[in-house]
């Protein structure tokens, strides 16, 4: 994708391995961006996710990478910085110019071919790609969303897929737009009427999508040999937004933004996700925090929405948009 419709000095772009089911979603500001970020998750793979905390001293980031490939996918963020160093972004050290790159990975690993994961060469391309203007934003089964899943607490065969998801909400002005990656152990649910998009099915061969709160509690007394296997989930996302945030606001906005991971995934935050949610604030306009936090928790909880109902069936695991077909 080139530049983003309603945020200036932001672009975006997918790589995407289809049969490997991996792929890694890039989110470029060149002229840098304050961020913050909140993890949440119990076993998140990141990378510079302390830097952006309020008090260290470095107070720009050039790109947030959201990729697959659980810890072997943060070498695609590797590419993005040698990218930026190539096009002379970055922070200005004196002696060069270093690109301040953050990142969050999802557990894929068990869709496509495991020895596939997103590597510098990926993450240098979808960069490239981003900032020439080469692309469309797609969504669904493309870059970071390309092995999500959802629904796994009774295992993969009875799970849906999850995808790459983005939603903007706006007000006075403001602008927030959220991309999401989601990889959630729990079901998905559209907070504005309460029904599940994408979850745990109720048998293999079902369409039906069953209350997984329900069905663990159900499980209690089995789940230390039928849940899911460990650390294999997480939902990673980046909110960008034209509001000026200083690092403290930025990182209060991205704790408020996380609620949407509560409003839409059930369960979540748990011991086997990463959950984390990164925020790029490119300074355009004066906001109220408060302000700028509603609008990015609703635009995620509707990006975590889109990310299911994008997805299409693929690596025998049914998608919610099943009127696009399959693909392998």
């Amino acid at each position: 994708m080139s530049e983003l419709r309603d945020i200036t000095g932001v672009f975006v772009a997918n790589a995407t391995d289809h049969e490997g089911g991996t792929g890694c979603t890039v989110i470029c500001c060149p002229s840098g961006a304050t961020g913050g970020v909140d993890v949440r998750g119990g076993a998140p793979a990141t990378r510079e996710t302390d830097l952006l905390r309020p008090e260290e001293t470095v107070d720009v980031l050039h790109a947030v990478v959201l990729s697959g490939g659980s810890a072997f996918g943060l070498a695609s963020a590797c590419g993005v910085a040698d990218e930026l160093s190539r096009r002379d972004i970055g922070l200005d050290v004196g002696v060069c110019k270093v690109p301040i790159v953050s990142s969050a990975c999802v557990f894929d690993l068990a869709c496509g071919d495991a020895s596939s994961r997103p590597t510098s060469d990926m993450g240098a391309d979808a960069c490239a790609r981003a900032l020439d203007g080469s692309d469309e934003l797609e969504h669904g089964n493309v870059g970071a969303g390309t092995g999500c899943t959802v629904g796994k607490l009774a295992g993969m065969d009875r799970a849906m897929k999850g995808g790459l998801g983005t939603h903007v909400e706006s007000a006075g002005g403001i602008v927030c737009q959220a991309f999401s990656a989601v990889n959630a152990c729990g079901n998905v649910r559209d907070p504005r009427s309460g029904t599940f998009v994408a979850g745990m099915r109720e048998t293999p061969d079902s369409e039906v999508i069953v209350d997984e709160v329900d069905a663990m509690l159900a499980m209690a007394t089995r789940m230390p040999l039928d849940g899911p296997a460990p650390r294999t989930n997480t939902t990673i996302s980046c909110i960008v937004t034209n509001a000026a945030l200083a690092k403290a606001q930025a990182t209060k906005v991205a704790q408020m933004s996380a609620d949407a991971y509560a409003h839409a995934i059930c369960p979540t935050h748990t011991t086997n996700d990463g959950d984390t949610v990164f925020v790029m604030a490119t300074g355009e306009m004066d906001a109220p925090v408060d302000l700028v936090g509603v609008l990015a928790t609703r635009a995620l909880e509707l990006a975590i929405v889109d990310g299911c109902l994008s997805a299409r069936g693929a690596y025998g695991i049914p998608g919610a948009a099943r009127d696009k077909g399959n693909e392998s």
